[in-house]
């Protein structure tokens, strides 16, 4: 039987015959193999006994017993015992864990690939933050979890396009393009009662400073000419009396200046609105980038509306019978699939919405061939999942390739501080300056240790101690540990490969073994559920079973047959700690 046999299928064929010999009318029983969280149950458990219960009408603990001595014998397998109810516990023999080193040296970085996903085509769209300024520390979450997700996917085998979706066409550019433009007049002399409602931050002064050093006064216009008309801002009475109102007199005040600034600059206001769009898009691809995060397609909401794809959507969906028409605005009858209320594509004096554009994007992403389309969204857009699928239903289409996954942003504390992360008040911290004062590494593994539906505090302090609290350390030391052992034997680690390993019987090395034989299924589960966090679990107590055996055990011994198998272990435990880390983008230092 090869070395590279895979422990999981033969087991599974093992209590198939037993299954077989002992019921053969009820063969068609699930056999799942799960790994028990506390090692003295076993390597593996399987709860065929209690399923056969009700069918077989028997007790559970009988069945598993007549299961036992049905069970084909097998060099791989040192006992398997009853458990609790009715588990049926496996105790791998040492040389089926011991044949796991030979299989990772000769794979390298290759172990732990899968072929889960051989010739499925998956796209992931995420972060797709709106380029109305730079990318903070709750965007950052998104990136981390999306990219880490898309690295685990192409583990699986999986063919992955990663995609940032640019709302390059809605309301939120005009009240960048409106906020830059306002700041450049002050930088002029001409005072406009600034909106509270639009872009605060100094990023806002500085694209206004910068077009005035290019083309200094050139799109100087006075201030009466854009207040012309206008609804009256709110006031703080107003606040306090009925915020409600208030804040939508706000938004209606800053629709005016839009309208006003859009008449008065006339062509140059396109100019003005591509500036901002450029300078932040620029900014944010930059930041991802060197935060170690890539995309194959940034896509443009706008191509959407140039190449007429929004407009086919929607009369799709009124051919379909799915759209109606009230006040004027044309609307799309989702509480037929599950939404809270109908929603509205196409206004009364006939812009298309928001909606209506993403419908037409999920369109595209179907029509490109995708096996399925990943969409990873902020936990705020949990209302919104509903009306897509309704959509996409409605345009015929299959729904069950599209996959939501939820993020929830993560907050950042200062000490007991939280910090603010509100982009229009220019208040928040950047993605960037989080990356500069933790590290990259933190940064990246922090936000994929929590499932990603998850609330999340950061805790700022912990990313950047160096002690065995912080996980991202405690990880990084156990690989900079295993290179200072083999750079102070010297030897040629690729003659470990071939050496010895029945010696490796330990109940640290068996431990260790076992964590390392998991690592391939880790990588399947955490694709097949979309969950990157558990290779960070993995990676966690992969570390932790090193600095065990560490503090245990010599490894530069005199005995050679010895030292060249805990060498081959240890540079094993390497390889595998740096391809997880791989998968997270966490670089693997070799000191530290």
């Amino acid at each position: 039987m090869s070395r590279e046999i895979k422990l999981k299928q033969h087991l599974t064929d093992l209590f198939t015959k037993a299954l077989q010999a002992f019921a053969p009318e009820a063969t068609d029983a699930s056999i799942i193999l799960e790994r028990p969280k506390q090692a003295q149950h076993g390597d593996y458990a399987c709860n065929l006994a209690m399923q056969l219960a009700r069918t077989l009408k028997r007790n559970p603990r009988e069945i598993a017993s007549a299961l036992l001595d049905a069970l084909p014998p097998s060099p791989w397998v040192e006992k398997a015992e009853i458990a609790g109810a009715g588990f049926i516990n496996i105790f791998l023999s040492a040389a089926s864990k011991q044949r796991i080193v030979s299989t990772i040296l000769q794979q390298g970085a290759e172990f732990g690939q899968g072929q889960t996903g051989k010739g499925k085509k998956i796209q992931v769209e995420f972060v797709s933050a709106n380029p109305t300024g730079p990318l903070h520390v709750g965007h950052g979450r998104g990136a981390a979890f999306g990219m880490s997700l898309s690295n685990v996917l192409a583990a699986a085998g999986f063919e992955v396009r990663r995609e940032y979706y640019i709302n390059d066409a809605g309301r939120q550019m005009d009240i960048l393009a409106l906020s830059t433009w306002l700041r450049y007049l002050e930088l002029n002399g001409i005072s406009v009662p600034f909106p509270t409602n639009a872009y605060q931050g100094q990023y806002v002064r500085d694209m206004a400073g910068e077009i005035k050093r290019l083309h200094g006064d050139r799109y100087v216009h006075q201030p009466w000419t854009l207040l012309e008309g206008v609804p009256p801002r709110s006031t703080e009475d107003d606040l306090k009396q009925d915020e409600k109102w208030a804040k939508q007199q706000n938004e209606l005040h800053l629709d005016g200046l839009i309208a006003n600034a859009k008449k008065l600059l006339g062509d140059d206001y396109a100019y003005l609105h591509d500036f901002a769009l450029t300078e932040q898009l620029g900014d944010g691809r930059n930041d991802l980038m060197e935060f170690g995060v890539s995309f194959d397609t940034w896509f443009s909401e706008k191509s959407l509306f140039d190449s007429g794809l929004v407009q086919r959507a929607v009369e799709t969906l009124s051919k379909n019978g799915h759209l109606y028409t009230q006040d004027g605005a044309v609307w799309f009858r989702s509480t037929a699939f599950g939404d809270e209320k109908d929603r509205v594509v196409q206004r009364e004096n006939g812009q298309y919405t928001y909606f209506a554009s993403d419908i037409a994007y999920h369109l595209n992403k179907f029509e490109r061939g995708f096996d399925q389309v990943i969409n990873v969204w902020g936990a705020d857009h949990h209302g919104y999942i509903p009306r897509v699928t309704g959509a996409l239903k409605a345009l015929g289409l299959d729904e069950s390739r599209l996959e939501v996954t939820l993020v929830q942003f993560a907050v950042l504390y200062r000490g007991e501080e939280k910090v603010s992360m509100s982009t229009r008040s220019g208040d928040f911290v950047t993605l960037r300056e989080l990356r500069h004062e933790v590290g990259n590494d933190a940064c990246r593994f922090f936000y994929v240790l929590r499932k990603s539906d998850q609330h999340l505090d950061f805790d700022l302090e912990l990313a950047k101690s160096q002690s065995n609290d912080n996980p991202v350390y405690y990880i990084q030391y156990a690989h900079a540990r295993i290179c200072s052992v083999l750079a102070q034997w010297g030897g040629d680690v690729n003659d470990l490969a071939e050496v010895g390993l029945t010696c490796l019987d330990l109940p640290h090395e068996l431990t260790l073994l076992q964590r390392l034989e998991a690592y391939p299924e880790t990588v399947e589960s955490a694709a097949r559920e979309f969950a990157p966090h558990h290779i960070a679990y993995y990676l966690k107590d992969l570390a932790g079973e090193l600095h065990s055996y560490y503090n245990a055990q010599q490894f530069l011994v005199d005995d050679e047959a010895v030292k060249l198998a805990r060498l081959a272990l240890i540079f094993a435990t390497r390889e595998v700690l740096r391809n997880g880390l791989k998968l997270l983008g966490v670089s693997s230092p070799e000191k530290m």
